[in-house]
């Protein structure tokens, strides 16, 4: 066979908080009511494009998994089963063409700018192209679904305490560290997996066992009740000592400096 290759030029890119492939939720579905924009490019006649758009709930959007390089005809799922998996039976991001299909729900559209929520796709990512979701052609139900269980039945409500939930705000507002979305990706399936997942169990005389979540230098504290199917995220602490945070001559993650500042907020 002789094809030609396929030229595809970006309609826009996706501004979002959620930055890093940890951050973003499996599918978007799951991603709460966060909202992220897309913003198309201007002159191209894209204002036009997008009339009665804005009758639809949600819209399909083609984009770039532009943070793979490589792809693999192989993956590892992060649940449902540990086997290895084609990645065509899959969603995983490492495809021949980096290319991604996320359906999103559509809240508003401002000129150019679409704003969606329910989305897993990644700040800087380009769209590629969009299309509105229709129900009668587009939902299956009864479809079968071949390795992959019924998530639903699988889920863990993470909820946070105060004191995690300001010392979790207080680190987003001052750094953009999304711990929130991160430890919810992590911890609404199979919460105490640490095979996968840097998760590590702590145990104590005195006081139930809880759970350490790693995030680079950052550690988030956890319970988890197995009657409720609840995660339970009681506070975030610094990795380094005392005497490590001062030691500014060997920084190699370039972080204490953030790491000082949260050690004397007292307002958690």
């Amino acid at each position: 066979m002789n094809l030609l290759p396929i030229t595809i030029d970006p309609i826009g890119i996706v501004h979002s908080a959620r930055k890093y492939r940890y951050e973003t939720s499996r599918q978007g579905i799951l991603a709460g009511e966060t909202q992220s924009v897309i913003e198309l490019l201007p002159y191209s006649n894209f204002e036009q494009a997008l009339t009665y758009l804005p009758g639809f709930d949600r819209i399909w959007v083609v984009f770039q998994f532009h943070l793979n390089k490589n792809w693999k005809p192989m993956i590892s799922p992060p649940r449902h089963t540990r086997k290895k998996i084609g990645v065509f039976a899959s969603r995983a991001p490492y495809r021949p063409n980096q290319i991604g299909l996320s359906c999103v729900k559509l809240e508003k559209i401002d000129g150019l700018n679409i704003f969606i929520s329910e989305s897993d796709i990644l700040d800087g990512s380009p769209v590629i192209d969009i299309k509105p979701y229709l129900p009668y052609s587009d939902s299956f139900p009864d479809a079968k679904t071949g390795w992959v269980k019924n998530t639903t039945d699988e889920i863990y409500e993470v909820v946070f305490s105060e004191k995690a939930l300001a010392q979790i705000n207080w680190l987003y507002e001052h750094f953009e560290i999304n711990l929130k979305s991160f430890a919810k990706l992590q911890l609404e399936f199979n919460p105490t997996d640490n095979s996968r997942k840097r998760i590590s169990k702590n145990e104590q005389s005195n006081t139930l066992p809880y759970y350490t979540l790693a995030y680079r230098t950052w550690r988030v504290i956890f319970d988890v009740d197995e009657t409720t199917r609840g995660v339970l995220i009681r506070e975030v602490y610094s990795v380094y000592t005392e005497s490590e945070m001062q030691d500014m001559s060997n920084d190699k993650y370039q972080d204490k400096q953030q790491h000082r500042e949260f050690v004397k907020i007292k307002s958690y």
